[in-house]
């Protein structure tokens, strides 16, 4: 089957939005029910930039996002999952079906969808941080909290958003700088309690991260000081949910602006639209990424198999 899309719409049994863990996850169990499925995706979720999963059964050294995306395509690409790299705009349904049109105005037909489109970080353009991202510098405390054990770390952030990261990461080190990059308000009470639990506050913008590939030395402030350490975390806050789509065919929405959810199928409150990953759930795990994906497409195929 083509699937250039351009004029008459191809149809698919199910169209996944998002090709990072989730979608990708989805893609293979559909593929081996023998779907006719699309997957598209724009290129630029977190799993494109993660160095290093540390947290993943049967990886104890660890997995780059870049690995699992480039064998997950293989993988699904086995099953006969179609795979194009570009970028959804607009969606509708029409008599029971989702039509689709990308940004290179291709257009795509499918029985049910999938949204596994993530949440975009705001981190930045500060030199430095993205070569390390997932190898020395992270995101997520659940994930990778482990990583900064007893290590001089710092929280690169903006206001109340990195003193309640660094108040989290007091689990794993006692020996933590804040570095309010944003400049964003910290109220008293909060920088109080920062030095009750001696964590070290500074209300500078750094300009660089200094790092020998990928591997964190320090930073640069713009005040002229220069600052050694171990590791960091990023708490910028502003992160955007990708539930545009959603939001376009008037699925419900959680208060944070993620995608409501059925907790069993993982179907939204459109019937035949599916969500998963963070868009839907927020867990910032590959693994709960990939059940989600998984356990939507079970239930993708049971309504395909008209079974509920």
């Amino acid at each position: 089957m083509s699937s250039e899309g351009r004029g008459r719409a191809i149809s698919y049994d199910c169209i996944i939005i998002g090709g990072g863990i989730a979608g990708l996850q989805a893609s293979i169990q559909l593929g081996r029910y023998k779907r006719s499925i699309l997957l598209l995706d724009s290129e630029d979720g977190r799993s494109s930039l993660c160095k290093n999963y540390n947290n993943i059964l049967g990886f104890s050294k660890g997995v780059s996002g870049k690995y699992l995306r480039e064998e997950g395509r293989k993988q699904a690409a086995e099953y006969g999952v179609e795979i194009l790299n570009d970028e959804v705009v607009n969606v509708r349904k029409e008599k029971q079906q989702f039509l689709i049109e990308t940004r290179r105005d291709r257009k795509f037909k499918g029985k049910t969808m999938l949204l596994a489109t993530g949440v975009k970080d705001h981190i930045p353009s500060i030199p430095g941080i993205l070569p390390c991202l997932g190898s020395s510098i992270y995101i997520c405390p659940d994930c990778d909290g482990y990583e900064i054990s007893n290590k001089k770390t710092f929280i690169l952030g903006s206001g109340m958003t990195g003193v309640s990261m660094a108040l989290r990461l007091l689990y794993w080190s006692q020996d933590l700088t804040y570095i309010n990059h944003g400049e964003g308000e910290v109220k008293e009470e909060a920088i109080r309690n920062l030095q009750r639990h001696n964590i070290a506050y500074i209300n500078h913008p750094l300009i660089e991260v200094k790092h020998v590939h990928g591997k964190f030395l320090g930073i640069q402030l713009t005040d002229g000081s220069y600052l050694e350490g171990e590791k960091a975390f990023v708490a910028f806050g502003g992160n955007k949910v990708r539930s545009d789509l959603a939001a376009q065919l008037e699925a419900e929405m959680n208060a944070n602006n993620h995608i409501a959810i059925d907790p069993t199928t993982r179907m939204t409150t459109i019937n035949n639209l599916w969500a998963a990953g963070d868009a839907a759930s927020h867990s910032e795990l590959v693994t709960a990424a990939m059940a989600d994906g998984s356990v939507a497409a079970i239930w993708i195929q049971k309504r395909l198999n008209n079974e509920f």
